[in-house]
């Protein structure tokens, strides 16, 4: 391993050093105003999850927070995959209801309906059925 420039002490990882010159080459064949490729930015966020994002950030000469964000984004990412199947839970099973409902129309026609164990959809399409009867 090479030391880092200017710190003899502390000598640069290899991998890291790598990048650096993969960035650099990038840098000096760009055009000025040309974004980051993403395949540089994913051995950027690779590095910043093993050697740090402050330490990858100044040795790769790139913006702290864009790549704190990337590598938080990324953590996320592989984190939590996305569902292959989703499982709906079932209608939990209701005790068994029972209702009575007086009816009259305005002829002044009636009915007693006495309900045991239905539901309030089987509810709504009776009295549907029974109002729009003739």
């Amino acid at each position: 391993m090479r030391a880092a420039k200017g710190n003899d002490s502390n000598p640069l990882p290899l991998p890291l050093e790598r990048a650096a010159e993969r960035f650099q080459r990038w840098r000096k064949a760009r055009r000025r105003g040309t974004p980051i490729p993403e395949r540089l930015w994913t051995v950027a966020v690779e590095m910043a999850a093993v050697y740090g994002v402050c330490k990858t950030a100044s040795t790769l000469k790139l913006d702290y927070y864009c790549l704190k964000r990337r590598l938080s984004e990324s953590t996320l990412a592989e984190a939590v995959p996305p569902p292959a199947f989703l499982e709906l839970p079932a209608a939990p099973l209701a005790a068994a209801s029972e209702c009575i409902i007086d009816c009259e129309n305005s002829v002044g026609a009636r009915m007693r309906i006495h309900l045991k164990g239905m539901t309030l959809p089987d509810l709504a399409a009776l009295g549907r059925s029974l109002w729009s009867a003739q």
